[in-house]
């Protein structure tokens, strides 16, 4: 008897499970409400990734789907390498689209602080942005878009930036998410321009 074919793909549920922990924080996950949010059972999800832990785990270790091939994404729609930069700082505004959908992320951020296997998805995430940003900087430096700069030394700089700045948003609540990234960003920006 051959298994019936899956109407719903792992990648769906992962960009399913990601929409759902910000709108709904840790208090209230459950696989019930996600396997709603893609029209499956949850006992189909416990089929596939055996757990709630479990499914939070695959969207650790996996990123959104949407993650794969970011870069070449932004490197084609971009011309400038300067752009695609901050294009790419800028879609850190799309973790929150209010204040608080940010509250319910970091609420499962203390998740990946405090557990070691969360933890370690995470660092390696982290540790591949970083890589994304150099490689983005080392562009706008061959282009002479940028200058007087370590690409290595920048990027952590720039994400902190990026990452801190979406924090402050959610408190001050000015604007738009994306608007108050892109304040700060250019302002990290603003001594590696090449002088006019």
């Amino acid at each position: 008897m051959t298994p019936r074919p899956r109407t719903i793909d792992d990648a769906e549920i992962l960009a399913a499970t990601a929409r759902v922990m910000g709108r709904v924080g840790p208090t209230k996950f459950t696989l019930a409400v996600v396997a709603k949010a893609v029209g499956l059972a949850p006992a189909t999800l416990v089929q596939r990734f055996g757990s709630k832990r479990g499914l939070l785990e695959a969207l650790a270790k996996n990123g959104r789907p949407e993650d794969q091939n970011f870069v070449a994404r932004l490197r084609q729609k971009h011309p400038s390498p300067l752009a695609a930069l901050k294009a790419y700082l800028l879609c850190f505004a799309e973790m929150a689209t209010s204040p608080k959908e940010m509250a319910n992320h970091l609420a499962f951020f203390q998740i990946d602080l405090a557990d070691p296997v969360f933890r370690r998805f995470t660092a390696q995430i982290f540790q591949r942005q970083e890589a994304e940003v150099a490689g983005l900087l080392q562009d706008a430096l061959g282009a002479k878009e940028l200058v007087g700069l370590s690409a290595e030394e920048l990027a952590p700089i720039l994400l902190t930036v990026a990452r801190g700045s979406l924090f402050s948003w959610a408190i001050h609540r000015g604007g738009t998410a994306r608007d108050w990234i892109a304040r700060y960003v250019n302002v990290a920006l603003r001594p590696y321009l090449p002088a006019r």
